[in-house]
C-alpha cells in the first residue's frame, strides 16, 4: 500500500547548477527527491513542507528540503496518507506519547488490512483448488455466500468454513460431501468402519 503521489519513475543523475548559495529551485529539488514539481507544491499547500524563500517570485528551497521530501515518501511507503502525515507532524508540539499512540493506531490499522488481504488470498487460493467447474455449485462457495448475506466479513466466514471438515455422513442429494461441524473421533471412526 504505497503512495506514489507525484513520483517520477527515476530521479535524474544530471549535475545540478546551483547559483543561489545552497538554495534549490523547485525543479532541482524535484529531481533530487524523485518527485514532480506539482507534488512539491502540493506538499507545501498541505503544510508538509515549509513555505520556501522566494527570489524574483520563484521558490528556493534549502538543500535540506530533500530530506523532508524523503521523509514524506518514507511515511507514504509505510502506509500513512498525506493527511495522516500532517497530523503526525502536528504531534511534535503535543505531549511526548501522542506520536507513539498515533503510530500504534496506524499499526493496528495495517494489521487489519493485512488480515483482510490474507483472508482474500486464502479464499482465492482455495477457489483455485476447487474441483467444481462451476464455482456456484461448490458447497464451500455457497456457504460463503450465505455467511456474507448474514453480514459476516470474508475473514470470519472463511475461518469458520475451514475450521469445519467435509462430512461424508452429511452428503446431500448430489452425493458430494458437505461441511458440518468438526467430527469427534467416534464419528470419524464410524464413517471409516462403514466403508
Amino acid at each position: 500500500m504505497s503512495c506514489s503521489h507525484g513520483r517520477q519513475s527515476t530521479p535524474s543523475s544530471a549535475p545540478e547548477v546551483n547559483t543561489q548559495g545552497g538554495l534549490l529551485t523547485i525543479g532541482e529539488l524535484a529531481r533530487r527527491a524523485g518527485v514532480t514539481a506539482s507534488a512539491l507544491r502540493y506538499y507545501e499547500e498541505l503544510g508538509l513542507l515549509p513555505p520556501p524563500a522566494r527570489i524574483s517570485g520563484q521558490r528556493r528551497y534549502p538543500e535540506s528540503a530533500d530530506r523532508l521530501v524523503a521523509a514524506i515518501l518514507l511515511y507514504s511507503d509505510a502506509g500513512f496518507t498525506l493527511a495522516e502525515q500532517k497530523a503526525l507532524l502536528d504531534t511534535r508540539a503535543s505531549p511526548p506519547g501522542d506520536r507513539r499512540q498515533y503510530m500504534q493506531r496506524k499499526l493496528a490499522e495495517l494489521d487489519e488490512q493485512i488480515a483482510r488481504a490474507q483472508a482474500a488470498r486464502d479464499a482465492i487460493s482455495h477457489g483455485l483448488r476447487c474441483p467444481h467447474e462451476d464455482i456456484t455449485q461448490c458447497p464451500n462457495f455457497n456457504a460463503g455466500i450465505t455467511a456474507r448475506l448474514a453480514g459476516q466479513p470474508l475473514s470470519q466466514s472463511h475461518r469458520q468454513l475451514h475450521d469445519q471438515r467435509p462430512r461424508e455422513d452429511l452428503a446431500g442429494e448430489t452425493g458430494q460431501p458437505v461441511l458440518g461441524p468438526p467430527m469427534s473421533g467416534e464419528e470419524a471412526g464410524a464413517i471409516i468402519n462403514r466403508g
